[in-house]
This record gives C-alpha cells, structure tokens and sequence, in this order.
C-alpha cells in the first residue's frame, strides 16, 4: 500500500470516529476505557458500549438539564460504578464544560477504585471523587453531601438496586436511573415458599418450574421496586435501555421525585408481598413508614 494510500484509510477512519463521537468529547478518555483503540478507532465491541452509554446518557442529560441553573452545580452519585465508564462519560459530556457539579463513582472493587481516582487526575477531572464502598455503606458516608440529586445504577447486581434505592431515599434525590440485574432475593424466597403457595393458589403455577421461577422473581421484583417509589413520592417510567440485541439486562427504571406518594401503590405493593408469600420483605427492602 502507498503512503498516499495508508493516510487517505487514516483520514477516512478518523473521519468515522469523529463521526460516532459528540462534539469536543475527550479521545484520550475513550482510549482509557478501552472504547477507542489505542490507535483511535472503533470496533464491533467498542461501537456496542459507546451505544449503550450514549443512550443512558441521554435520559441522565434531559434529567440533569431540569435540576436549577440547568444542572451546573448538580450531584450525581453511581452505584456498582466498576470502571466508571458511566460516571467519566457524564462528567466529560456534561459537566466538564460547565465548571460545577460532581460525580461520585461508588465501588466495591478497591483496584477499580485506584485506578478511576488515577484517570480523573490524570485527566484533570477535578470534580470526580470515588469511594471503595458498598451501596449500603454509602449512604452514611461523610465523603458524600447531605443530598443528592441524581443517582444511577447501571447492572448494579441483585440487590445492590434495592441499596441504591434506599440511599436515593436517604439523600432526597430528584431523579433515580436504575438498570437492574442479576435479580435472585425474591426469586430465592418464591422457592422457600413454593410448596405451600402451589396447594394456596394456581397463580404458583407461573413459578413452580426452576426457569419459571427465576424470571418471574425477576419481573416481579421489579414491579415491586416501581411500587415502592411511587409509594415514596416518585412517578416512574419504565422503558428499554437499549435494543436486546445488545443486551439481556434491558429494564431502564427512572424515577422522578414528585412529593406526592401514591396510597394506591403502598397498596399493591403489599398486596402483591401478601398473594407471594414474600411478607417478610415488608420489614426489609419495601418498609413504608
């Protein structure tokens, strides 16, 4: 291949690139996480995770833009954070330029932690702070303000949601954005109970097969959760995050504090624990005061 050749392939793949990416995004960013290539380009597996964060980016950004002055000064907290792919690309979307706010990326994985605290510093991303915490321990920790205004979870597994739920709760967030997997709590505690709910009710049917079991205590589990904001003051939306062909974990909760609880949802709520045999839930993940 001539020279003139190799750089006329360059320009056109530099091209595509600054094609998929928005305006002033940091390359050097994407090449950090591993959705360019050290060599700057895409490919099938970076296009599919530049996708998914792009789109979860756009809820987050028409949420963050309806907090005051726009967002400029607006807190964010990400749960089950890992590599922080989520956390980076908000901050260098939408608050780098703005000069306020800041992005809390929550972590259980201490190497993953270090090495996110080492990125922001080296990419100057001043208003990024990472915490090695549980969901659950967060919500009491002094490194992190009274109130927060956004929380996401993005895969946070089993029920580290139901965690980032209650820390939402804890510090008065205006919007939740959840994306919820690997659901097994309620799963597991529609098996303890089975014998005796297929002898109560033919509704057990829907879960007396192993697989059976497991998908409805997933769809169930997220139904109870919607419920339980709305019971909370919020108005939920459920759609999809991104087409299933890029991914099984789909569900895209978000949740928008309103003031108003719904006594109609407190309602089913316990009525749906009740006809499940899932009472004990009341007084654990889905306690109304």
């Amino acid at each position: 291949m001539s020279k003139v050749a190799r750089m006329d392939k360059s320009a056109k793949a530099e091209a595509e690139v600054q094609g998929e990416l928005r305006p002033g995004q940091s390359v050097e960013l994407l090449k950090e996480l591993h959705i360019l290539t050290r060599e700057g380009r895409l490919n099938q597996d970076s296009r599919r995770k530049l996708k998914q964060v792009y789109h979860l980016f756009q809820f987050i950004e028409k949420l963050l833009q309806e907090l005051p002055g726009g967002g400029a000064e607006a807190t964010l907290a990400d749960h089950g954070a890992g590599k922080s792919y989520l956390g980076f690309i908000i901050y260098d979307l939408f608050f780098r330029a703005r000069g306020g706010g800041h992005v809390y990326g929550i972590e259980t994985r201490a190497d993953l932690v270090d090495r996110s605290r080492a990125l922001a510093e080296r990419l100057h991303f001043e208003r990024m702070s990472f915490l090695n915490l549980t969901v659950a321990e967060s919500a009491a920790a002094a490194e992190l303000p009274e109130r927060i205004d956004v929380v996401t979870a993005l895969h946070a597994c089993d029920t580290a949601t139901d965690d980032a739920i209650a820390f939402g709760l804890a510090k008065r967030a205006r919007f939740m954005v959840l994306v919820p997997c690997c659901q097994a709590e309620v799963a597991a505690c529609l098996r303890q109970t089975k014998a005796l709910a297929l002898s109560r009710t033919p509704l057990a049917e829907l879960w007396r097969h192993p697989l059976h079991t497991r998908e409805i205590g997933s769809q169930l589990t997220n139904v109870l959760r919607c419920l339980y904001l709305e019971a909370n003051g919020y108005q939920v939306t459920v759609t999809e995050l991104v087409g299933w062909e890029h991914s099984l974990k789909n569900e895209l909760i978000i949740a928008r504090y309103t003031g108003q609880r719904k006594a109609s949802a407190a309602a089913r709520l316990h009525e749906l624990l009740a006809q499940f045999g899932l009472e004990s839930l009341m007084e654990t993940r889905f306690r109304l005061s």
